[in-house]
C-alpha cells in the first residue's frame, strides 16, 4: 500500500511539473523575439568552424607611418577559402564598400568610398588595368 500511494505522489508532482513547464513555454512563446542583440563582435562560421562572416568595431589605432586609422565598425562576407571578398566599413572619417576578386586574384577589386567631402569608385582588373571614377 505504500509503494501505491508513493507512486500516486510521485505521478501528481510529476504532472504539476510538467503543467508548470507547459505554462512557462507559452509566457516565453508569447514574448516573441528579443529586441536587441548586443555584443562586441558577430561571427558567423560554417560546418567546419571557419569564420565565413563577422561584424566587429576595430579600434581606433595609429599606422606604422604615424597616420591615426579611427574606430571603425567593418562587416566582412568571407569565401569558403578564407578571403574576405565584401568588406563594408563606417567611421566619422570615412565609409566605404570593396569587393575583391576571387580567392586566386590579387588585384581584382572594386572600392566605393566616401571620406571627408569627396567620394571615389577605384576599380582594377587582375591585368592592370585600373580606373578611377570621382565626380
Amino acid at each position: 500500500m505504500k509503494i501505491q500511494r508513493l507512486l500516486v505522489v510521485l505521478a501528481l508532482v510529476n504532472l504539476a511539473v510538467l503543467v508548470f513547464t507547459l505554462s512557462r513555454m507559452r509566457s516565453a512563446a508569447a514574448e516573441g523575439v528579443a529586441p536587441v542583440l548586443r555584443g562586441r563582435a558577430l561571427e558567423i562560421v560554417d560546418e567546419r568552424g571557419r569564420i565565413r562572416a563577422s561584424l566587429n568595431v576595430m579600434p581606433a589605432t595609429t599606422q606604422p607611418n604615424a597616420q591615426p586609422y579611427p574606430e571603425t565598425v567593418l562587416l566582412r562576407l568571407i569565401t569558403e577559402r578564407g578571403r574576405p571578398s565584401v568588406k563594408i566599413s563606417a567611421s566619422e572619417e570615412a565609409s566605404g564598400t570593396s569587393l575583391a576578386g576571387p580567392s586566386g586574384t590579387k588585384d581584382t577589386y572594386v572600392i566605393l568610398e566616401a571620406k571627408g567631402t569627396a567620394t571615389s569608385l577605384r576599380m582594377k582588373n587582375e591585368d592592370g588595368r585600373a580606373q578611377i571614377v570621382a565626380p
